[in-house]
């Protein structure tokens, strides 16, 4: 009879420590989040957002978000879990600087529309991605392949400026973005049924914080693509 319910056992307690750990990365992605928001806002009321996208600021700002999730995903193994706690805070202020100059080009009303939108998306494949049986792993290479199609085309069409390629690209990004959100929770999940919880709290705050990029940048991208369809523009 105890063999019998040991499976059980077992299968409920890694229920439980993906529980958890998801909890921990939606904790440290909202996080991210509401402080992209705050910064994104305050500094387009302010009248920062002009300065920023007139002068070579810009630019400054747009290769810094950039390098620090190619610093944070080269070297999370070797630095310490406040140095990426604080890396991470750094990320999500730099591109609120960034993302504050969409309130240049889109209403505030349209913004915060897309943004429900994205929420509401976001939630659902993050739902399937939590309780879908279905192994999701061989979702990675395709959508990986299929971002790196739609970056190459959004860099060709910088010079083509055409806007019917413009559109498929946004269509496209949102399928790649909406998949890549049910893959990487379904990753993650799984990172807390394999035991990160035992680690110890370096091995887990940094697992959160990669895990909590890894979704903050689903999210965005999403949010992005949606925003071309949904964005009321100001002119």
């Amino acid at each position: 009879m105890q063999s019998g319910s040991q499976p059980i056992t077992i299968s409920q307690a890694k229920q439980d420590a993906s529980s958890i750990f998801l909890a921990k990365v939606f904790n440290w992605m909202t996080i991210g989040l509401g402080i992209t928001g705050i910064v994104a806002y305050g500094t387009a009321v302010s009248g920062l957002a002009q300065i920023i996208i007139g002068s070579p600021l810009f630019l400054v700002i747009a290769i810094g978000t950039l390098g620090l999730v190619f610093f944070l995903s080269a070297r999370i193994d070797k630095i310490q879990a406040s140095t990426a706690s604080t890396l991470f805070i750094a990320y999500s202020v730099l591109n609120g600087l960034f993302f504050s100059t969409i309130f240049l080009r889109y209403t505030g009303a349209s913004i915060a529309g897309t943004f429900l939108i994205t929420a509401g998306m976001f939630g659902a494949m993050a739902m399937y991605g939590t309780v879908t049986k279905k192994d999701l792993s061989g979702w990675g290479s395709f959508l990986f392949m299929g971002l790196i199609g739609v970056i190459i085309a959004s860099v060709v069409n910088i010079f083509l400026k055409s806007p019917g390629v413009y559109w498929v690209i946004s269509m496209i990004g949102v399928f790649i973005f909406t998949g890549l959100t049910a893959y990487d929770v379904q990753k993650i999940k799984k990172m807390g049924e394999e035991g990160i919880l035992s680690q110890g709290q370096e091995a887990i705050v940094k697992g959160s914080i990669m895990g909590a990029l890894a979704l903050y940048l689903d999210f965005i991208n999403l949010f992005l693509m949606l925003l071309r369809f949904f964005g009321g523009s100001r002119d």
